[in-house]
Order: C-alpha cells, then sequence, then structure tokens
C-alpha cells in the first residue's frame, strides 16, 4: 500500500530538509527521505553538511584554534597556562555531539512543521497516475507517491583514479573528521576549501603538514591580491603549500603512505606520511536513485540536468543543490529548496547566483562575493578598486589579530558594487553586509557614507568602500 504526499523530497541535507519544510510551511502535504546513520543507526538528516562537511569540521577548527591560541598566543594577554596538551578523542567526541545536536535539531523542525520523514534510501520506481512511485528501502521498506519530487541528494567526495578511499591511511573528507591521533607527517592533495581547512586544524595540533596542488596559482577563484595575502599568511604559519604539481604513484603500507609527485619544476619527488587527505572535488550523488526507471536526465558528470528554475525534463520533478549545476555551497542549496517550494506553490522563488557569498574558515578567514579583479579585467569592465588594511583597525589590533584586508571593487561610472573580498579576522561575519548591499545594487558610497559601530572589524569594511574614492580616515 503507497502512501500519497502532495511533495515527496529525496535528501535532507541543507537543499532538501529545508525545501521540505517550507513546502510544509506552503500547505502542502510532505515526506523527505534520508539515509544517513548515526553511530547507533539511528537517523541523521543534514547530509553531507551536518555529518561530515561544514558543521564538523568548523566543530574541531574552533578546538585547534583554541589549542593555538593557549600555546602561542594567551601569553601576550598575560594568561599563563603552563604545559598544553590536547586530548584528540575529546576534541572528536565534541565534534560528533555537535553534529548530533545539529541532526536531532532537523528532525525536531520536521516533526513541528508536519513533514513525515522515512528513514532509509529513496529512489524512483516508476511514474504512477498524478506523480511518482517512490521506493524508500532500509528496515521499514515504504512505497510513496508524490505529485511533485525534488532531488536533493548532494555530492560525494571525487577519488583519484587508481587510488580509492580506505578511510584509514587514504582519507576523504568523512575520515579527515574522525583521525584519532595527530599523525606526525600529513599530506593533502588539493588546496581548496576542505585541504586548507584540515590542513590547519592538523597543523594547529602538531602536524607536519604539506599540501599538493597540481593548478599553478593558489585559490585561482579567489581576488588574486586576497590570494597572495592569505598565501603569505600560511606560509608563515609553517602550512607548506607546493604548487603545480603532478601527483604519481600513491603507496600504502602499514607505516602509512608514499606519495610521488613531480613538482613545478619537473623534479621527481616522494613524501611519506601517515595520512593521506584527498580533497581534489566532489561529484553529483546520483547513484541508486534509478533515475532510467522514470528518463530523469543526467549530464556526463552524473548531475541532475536542470534549467534556471531547477526544473528537470520530467514535469513535477525538481533538483537543487550539489547534485545539478552551480557552486557546491549548503546555502546555495538551501536557497535553491526554498525557491523550487514556493515556485511548486505558484509564487516566484528567487535565487542570485550572483550574491553567493564563499567562505574558507581558515585562520585568516577568506570570504567573497561578486567578481574579482581578474574577472573584471577579462570582461572588460571598468572598475574602481579600494583596500583598507586590519593593521590600521582598532577591534583588530584589540583582538590581536591584524592579517589581511578588506578590498572593494566598483563600477568606475555608476559606482555599483561589483566585488567584495575579504582576507581576516571573521571575514564569514562581515560579508554579509555586502551581500545584503549588491542584493540591493548599492555603491560603494552608500557604504561610505553609513555608521558603523566604533571600534569594530566591520569599520574596515567602511574604510574599504572609502578607499574605493581615495578617502580613507584611518590609513
Amino acid at each position: 500500500m503507497s502512501q500519497a504526499f502532495d511533495v515527496v523530497v529525496i535528501g535532507a541535507g541543507p537543499g532538501g530538509y529545508i525545501a521540505a519544510i517550507r513546502a510544509a510551511q506552503l500547505g502542502f502535504k510532505v515526506a523527505c527521505i534520508d539515509e544517513w546513520k548515526n553511530a547507533a543507526g539511528g537517523p541523521a538528516p543534514g547530509g553531507t553538511c551536518t555529518n561530515v562537511g561544514c558543521i564538523p569540521s568548523k566543530a574541531l577548527l574552533q578546538s585547534s584554534e583554541h589549542f593555538e591560541h593557549a600555546n602561542h598566543h594567551f601569553a601576550d594577554h598575560g594568561i599563563s597556562t603552563g604545559k598544553v596538551t590536547m586530548d584528540v578523542a575529546k576534541m572528536v567526541g565534541r565534534k560528533d555531539t555537535v553534529v548530533k545536536q545539529n541532526n536531532d535539531g532537523i528532525l525536531y523542525l520536521f516533526k513541528k512543521n508536519k513533514v513525515t520523514f522515512f528513514h532509509g534510501r529513496g529512489s524512483f520506481a516508476k511514474a504512477a497516475e498524478g506523480g511518482y512511485e517512490v521506493q524508500v528501502t532500509g528496515e521499514k521498506p515504504e512505497t510513496l507517491v508524490g505529485k511533485q519530487v525534488i532531488v536533493a541528494t548532494g555530492s560525494n567526495a571525487r577519488a583519484l583514479p587508481g587510488t580509492l578511499f580506505d578511510e584509514d591511511t587514504v582519507l576523504s573528507n568523512d575520515g579527515a573528521l574522525r583521525i584519532g591521533a595527530v599523525p606526525k607527517k600529513l599530506v593533502l592533495i588539493g588546496s581548496g576549501v576542505i585541504g586548507l581547512e584540515m590542513g590547519s586544524v592538523w597543523r594547529r595540533l602538531g602536524s607536519d603538514v604539506t599540501i599538493l596542488e597540481g593548478l599553478p596559482t593558489f585559490l585561482g577563484a579567489v581576488d588574486e591580491q586576497i590570494a597572495k595575502e592569505a598565501k603569505k599568511a600560511f606560509d608563515k604559519q609553517g602550512l607548506k603549500i607546493e604548487l603545480g604539481v603532478t601527483v604519481g604513484e600513491i603507496k600504502t603500507g602499514k607505516k602509512g603512505v608514499n606519495v610521488a609527485y613531480t613538482n613545478a619544476k619537473g623534479e621527481a619527488l616522494t613524501l611519506d606520511a601517515d595520512k593521506l587527505i584527498v580533497s581534489i572535488g566532489r561529484v553529483p550523488n546520483t547513484i541508486g536513485l534509478n533515475a532510467e526507471a522514470v528518463g530523469l536526465a543526467l549530464d556526463e558528470r552524473g548531475a541532475i540536468m536542470v534549467d534556471a528554475e531547477c526544473k528537470t525534463n520530467l514535469p513535477g520533478v525538481w533538483a537543487v543543490g550539489d547534485v545539478v549545476r552551480g557552486p557546491m555551497l549548503a546555502h546555495k542549496a538551501e536557497e535553491e529548496g526554498v525557491a523550487v517550494a514556493e515556485r511548486i506553490a505558484g509564487q516566484h522563488g528567487h535565487v542570485n547566483f550572483n550574491t553567493i557569498p564563499w567562505v574558507i574558515y581558515t585562520s585568516p578567514e577568506i570570504a567573497w562575493v561578486g567578481r574579482t579583479e581578474q574577472q573584471l579585467k577579462a570582461d572588460g569592465v571598468a572598475y574602481k578598486a579600494g583596500t583598507f588594511p586590519f593593521l590600521a583597525n582598532g577591534r583588530a589590533r584589540a583582538l590581536g589579530d591584524t592579517t589581511g584586508m578588506v578590498k572593494f571593487l566598483a563600477d568606475a561610472t555608476t559606482d555599483e558594487i561589483l566585488g567584495v573580498h575579504i582576507v581576516g579576522p571573521m571575514a564569514s561575519e562581515l560579508i554579509s553586509e555586502a551581500v545584503v548591499a549588491m542584493e540591493f545594487k548599492a555603491s560603494a558610497e552608500d557604504i561610505a557614507r553609513i555608521c558603523h559601530a566604533h571600534p569594530s572589524l566591520s569599520e574596515a569594511t567602511k574604510e574599504a568602500a572609502l578607499a574605493v574614492d581615495k578617502r580613507t580616515l584611518n590609513f
């Protein structure tokens, strides 16, 4: 006997659970299916982000940052601690607690909003009268029929060709979050978000960390001036980053892993390490979805093909988040989930890809929205630039963290903000002002004229906006 719903959501990551809640708020009868399990085998909604991505990595980053401050910065504040040690098991246990709190929070939100949750794997069975039949496989198999189906199955870590993850020696982001002791030597392949964040965690705790990056430039998607400033800070910290390398054979054994590679100079080298983290991107997760049963179109990467409104080739079937085109960001998935639920209700859901913020939660943090200086040059756009260093910011001095800057890019004629780029303390929070400003098509002059609290890090944003017109007040 099948159960009928107005909307069936496959996947309870950021895109899926938010879509389910918004659809329920709009008066639909909603089901959400998710197969993630916690250590006890119970449901763990939240997807990659909550279970092995955004949330647990931030927990480890916070713990390792406290350790770093205690070891290297407390004395500057007159705080004496004696020898500081790290209990890795307790750190990981705290991370697990934070994850479970988020899992339980989502289950509570489902109950509050009357979303029916099914724990298991969701897959298409066939087109049915008035919608689609979706199978739930797990401890309690179910058959659901949805008039509308939203696919939000996320993504999986990309493995190196010929080197599979064993999550013991060769680790994906999942295994990287479950390392039980500080490795003496750690190698990461890929200097993107995951590589830099996990490299930072274990470097702070005492690992000798080397990051191997195939591209000749560091953080090529980031504004070049900001990326150079960040690289300078990472080099100073002792995070070794080699660019332009070609990874060769990888051998694993009882003593760890051996990585052969050719550096940018063409020299053949090897690295021995206790652990290897591979962070070379992610791939859309459509394995087991049984897309072929209903003729759901996928592209050559395995991603679900959608239009600008997240509609697939099938009437009544939508897809959001990492499993479709666009940046693989949790907040992008959330916005698409809300937009699709509203479109199903006949409303005009809105997602502006031009104002999606990006953040790397290292120290210093890196955050940006809009176009980079190199993109504007390539597009032939006439622009003005203004920068302001945290070195000249009173709050940053009081915090003891003056690394980095805020950078504004504005149209040379209209002064409309085209991009804002930050490297420095709390960049992840500061970037929101720029997102709001760009969404309302504000000018640099608008930000320059707004009163900012003193002393605050946000004053650096105001000063950078002033710098566009070459009239900073504190630098």
